[in-house]
Order: C-alpha cells, then sequence, then structure tokens
C-alpha cells in the first residue's frame, strides 16, 4: 500500500514564500510510486486550504517567492483523536458543503518560523495522534528559541557564540544602560538578531555602536526578544544530521562551508534566496580531517542535548585555532534541491528523493507524545 503524506507549507510567519518554493521543491522530487501527496497550504492569514500539488506552481518567478492564495477551498482536520496507525481523515469546504479529502498517512510540516518550526503546529498534531516529520514540541520550541538554545547547549557542555538577551521593554527602558555594556564587554561587531526567526530575517552586523539604535529596531520588527552576540574571526560550517534508527546514534554529513565575498557584510536573507553578493559553497569543507570530524560529533551532541527527532542542520563557527563554536541549530532547514541540507546529503551518496522518503517513512514509525 502506498503512503500519503501531507505537505504543510505556507504559514503566517516572514517565512512563508520560502515555505512555498521548499514544498516545490519537494513535490517536484517526491516519489509518485511510493507515495500520494496531498498539498495544504497556509495562507498569511492563517486559514488552511487545499492547493495545487503541482510543483510549477511553487517556484520563483521574476525574483518573487509564490504565496499560498486564501481563496481556496478550507480544510477541515480531524475534531477528536483517531486510532494510532489509522489514517487521519481530511475534509474541505466547498459551497457550504463539507467533502472528503483524503486519508493521510503522515504531515510533513515545511513550515519555517514562528506558527510552524517553533512547536505550535507539533503540538496541534500531536493532540490528534497524527505522525509527522522532524523534531517534537519542546525541542522545536528550544531549537527556534536562539537564546534557549545556546542555555540547552552549554549545560551540555557545548560552546556558542557569546552575547546577551535584550528585551523590547528593558530596551525601551534603557536602552543606555544596555549598550554601554556591550561597550564594555563584547567587542565589535556584534551580530544583533531576533531570537525566534529564521533565514537572518532581522539580523544586521553592526560595526559602529552608532548603528545600535536602527538595529534593534530592525530585530524587534520580527520579534520582541533579540541576542546581541559577538561576530567571530570564523569559517561558517554547516552540518546535516538525521536520526539513528532503532536507537543508533545520529548520522551526519561532512560539514559544508559558505564562503562571502567582500561584497557582503554576511548571508543575509536577500543572500541566501535572491542572489545577493558573491557566495560560494564548498561541500566538504576545505578542513583538516580532525576539524570535520570535530564539527560532526558537535553536531550530534548538539542533536542529542535538545531532543532532536527526525532531521536537523547544526550551523557552527570554526575559528582560526580550530574551536568549533555552534551558531544555531535548526530543525527544519530549507529543503529545495539546492539548499544546504540536501546537498550535504547529496554528497553522501543520498539522493534528494531518497532523502524525502527515508524522513517520511521513519515518520510513521515515531511514537506520538507520551501516554
Amino acid at each position: 500500500m502506498r503512503t500519503t503524506v501531507a505537505l504543510l507549507f505556507g504559514g503566517r510567519s516572514g517565512e512563508h514564500g520560502i515555505s512555498c518554493v521548499t514544498a516545490g521543491g519537494i513535490l517536484a522530487a517526491i516519489d509518485r510510486e511510493r507515495f500520494d501527496v496531498i498539498a495544504l497550504g497556509i495562507s498569511r492569514e492563517g486559514r488552511w486550504v487545499h492547493v495545487s500539488a503541482d510543483p510549477s506552481d511553487w517556484t520563483m518567478v521574476d525574483g518573487r517567492a509564490p504565496e499560498v492564495d486564501p481563496a481556496g477551498d478550507e480544510v477541515l482536520l480531524p475534531g477528536v483523536c483517531h486510532l494510532p496507525g489509522r489514517p487521519i481523515t481530511l475534509r474541505t469546504v466547498r459551497d457550504g458543503i463539507v467533502r472528503d479529502l483524503a486519508d493521510i498517512d503522515v504531515v510533513w510540516p515545511l513550515l519555517h518560523g514562528a506558527y510552524g518550526e517553533d512547536g505550535t503546529v507539533q503540538g496541534m498534531l500531536e493532540m490528534l495522534d497524527i505522525p509527522y516529520v522532524g523534531s517534537g514540541v519542546l525541542a522545536s520550541a528550544t531549537a527556534m528559541d536562539k537564546a534557549a538554545t545556546k542555555l540547552a547547549l552549554r549545560a551540555a557542555g557545548l560552546e556558542c557564540a557569546p552575547g546577551i538577551v535584550v528585551h523590547e521593554d528593558r530596551w525601551a527602558a534603557d536602552s543606555h544602560r544596555v549598550a554601554t555594556h556591550l561597550r564594555n564587554n563584547h567587542p565589535l561587531p556584534w551580530f544583533v538578531k531576533p531570537a525566534r526567526a529564521g533565514s537572518s530575517l532581522g539580523v544586521t552586523r553592526v560595526s559602529d555602536p552608532a548603528q545600535l539604535e536602527v538595529a534593534m529596531k530592525s530585530a524587534f520588527a520580527e520579534d520582541p526578544k533579540v541576542l546581541v552576540e559577538e561576530g567571530l574571526s570564523a569559517r561558517e560550517v554547516e552540518c546535516g544530521v538525521l536520526q539513528g534508527r532503532d536507537g543508533a546514534e545520529p548520522s551526519t554529513t561532512l560539514p559544508g562551508e559558505v564562503k562571502v565575498g567582500a561584497d557582503l557584510e554576511f548571508y543575509d536573507y536577500e543572500a541566501k534566496y535572491f542572489g545577493k553578493g558573491t557566495v560560494s559553497i564548498d561541500v566538504p569543507a576545505a578542513l583538516p580531517d580532525a576539524v570535520l570530524e570535530e564539527a560532526r560529533e558537535t553536531a550530534v551532541r548538539a542533536f542529542t542535548a535538545l531532543g532532536l527527532e527526525g532531521l536537523a542542520r547544526v550551523d557552527m563557527f570554526v575559528t582560526s585555532d580550530h574551536r568549533v563554536l555552534i551558531n544555531e541549530v535548526n530543525t527544519m532547514p530549507g529543503f529545495t534541491p539546492y539548499s544546504m541540507f540536501p546537498v550535504l546529503w547529496e554528497n553522501m551518496g543520498l539522493s534528494y528523493a531518497d532523502l524525502i522518503g527515508e524522513l517520511i517513512e521513519r515518520a510513521r514509525s515515531r511514537r506520538l507524545g507520551a501516554r
């Protein structure tokens, strides 16, 4: 019997369009002999609709990402929990009439950012006993919050970039004291970033304290909780992780390296998705074998410390003296054919289509929640 998988994408965060492009990549590559696919979009307003499963509808056009049209047939989720191991019936509403849409076996929430990657959708799926791809509620929420991530990782003995957390109300009440603390304790440059946003949205590199006010305003536009971190003189590497089967250790890729040209201050949102500046990616990273292995071991330790499931991409810094520090951990990394996570696994001999199939099959056998 074939597995029916519902791809869930779009969402209410600023990464709506990138989520749609990710879905397009998977729709184009998923093995239709093994999987029946239902495409579910979440509009920017939060409406769940049944949308086209044609990958050509979910690609970049003239540098613009696609969006979920809220005018589609509304999707109704089950009102009560179903029996574990049984398909879940989804329904739609059209012209005031409720119709069956499909019986699904697993959901893949291809959602980036708030209301999707932060444990909210995962909690809903747990309540309905619906198997899904990726980490659970607590792990998703912790990894989404960069400040919480660092607390958990440091408790496990893992090193992260130094910095402070600033809440919007504290900044409004006492920005001068915060700025003075930074000048006295953290050397420039600083990276100002929202604690709970992805794709470098709202991130600014500050090389002069006079730039701090504007940088904080940009970050607070995304999240009332902000990190200000010391910029490190280091190389940026990324490692893909897959959960081990039957209690085995997670498996990892060789790390890849993101190289940013002199025309960019850092690897920002426009550089990641819209071709801004000079960026090259080396897979594997040109680092000594011992450093590559340390990065892979660090990625496994981070995956385990955060209690992650399914998949993750662990982003790290490698300093000139070969210290490995964790930058952040992504529980639902970009997943187009050209995104770092699939490219890293392609380098390990696992094709994009096979990677998709592997994650879906693992999700089917996961144990949901605490019973």
